[in-house]
């Protein structure tokens, strides 16, 4: 009898043992995605995670990065660092954040050249063909130019200077009589190296690259701009000479 009770007081102790070991396990679980969230967030102050230059878009480069880590050995500048089990994208991939080193335009692009699998398209020769990103001015209001003074900052620090970025002048509404020098980033040409993030003298950047799909809208086909249809080239217009009426050459002779 008293062994029976034994066993069933032991069998009561690992129960009570494992369903303990169990919620900590959950518990520990839960906090590591908690710590996570938070990292994130905080993240978001300091940037957004870019990809190397040369990335496929994500879902392919994801598939085709090998997570060797090569293109991270390559970069001179220690810009591109592998993600960890915490980091926001996926684990083993490369990526960087401009606010703390952005990339530095290497031209020629040892990362890309390191890639063995393609996931950094080796077609990519020229770094200023690059599309890391895009910048955008995120915050209007804390911005230095925007409120009249001469910062320029991002702007001035610009591979691409004039380019990718330019400074607009508009009226300073506040004085009457000053003018305000905008930055405004061109999308077409802006690499998304990030030097305009990481130069931002506020505590945390007004302008920060993010993914060019995050960054740019996109207008539906149903809409029509008018002055679009008046700047496109005529087409078909002289790719055939244009049959000369009978007599006309004669006409511009004279007669004769």
């Amino acid at each position: 009898m008293k062994s029976s009770q034994s066993k069933v007081s032991q069998g009561r102790r690992r129960f009570l043992r494992d369903t303990a070991r169990t919620a900590a396990g959950v518990g520990a679980a839960a906090s590591v995605l908690g710590l996570q969230s938070l990292q994130s967030q905080a993240r978001e102050t300091k940037g957004v995670p870019i990809r190397p230059p040369g990335a496929l878009p994500e879902g392919d480069f994801e598939s085709a990065c090998i997570r060797c880590g090569l293109c991270v050995q390559a970069c001179p500048y220690d810009t591109l660092k592998l993600a960890s089990l915490l980091s926001p994208v996926a684990t083993g991939s490369p990526y960087f954040t401009a606010r703390d080193i952005p990339c530095e335009m290497c031209e020629d692009i040892p990362c890309v050249v390191a890639c063995p699998s393609g996931a950094l398209d080796h077609d990519l020769t020229d770094i200023d063909d690059a599309r890391m990103g895009t910048a955008v001015l995120i915050d209007h209001e804390t911005c230095l130019n925007w409120q009249g003074l001469r910062c320029d900052v991002c702007y001035r620090v610009c591979p691409l200077i004039d380019e990718a970025i330019t400074l607009e002048n508009i009226r300073n509404d506040r004085t009457g009589y000053h003018a305000k020098l905008i930055p405004t980033v061109n999308s077409e040409v802006c690499t998304g190296c990030g030097k305009c993030e990481q130069a931002c003298v506020l505590d945390v950047a007004a302008i920060k690259v993010v993914p060019t799909d995050l960054a740019k809208g996109k207008v539906g086909s149903h809409y029509n701009f008018g002055w679009q249809e008046i700047d496109k080239p005529l087409e078909n217009v002289l790719q055939e000479e244009s049959p000369v009426p009978s007599g006309a050459l004669e006409s511009l002779k004279g007669g004769q």
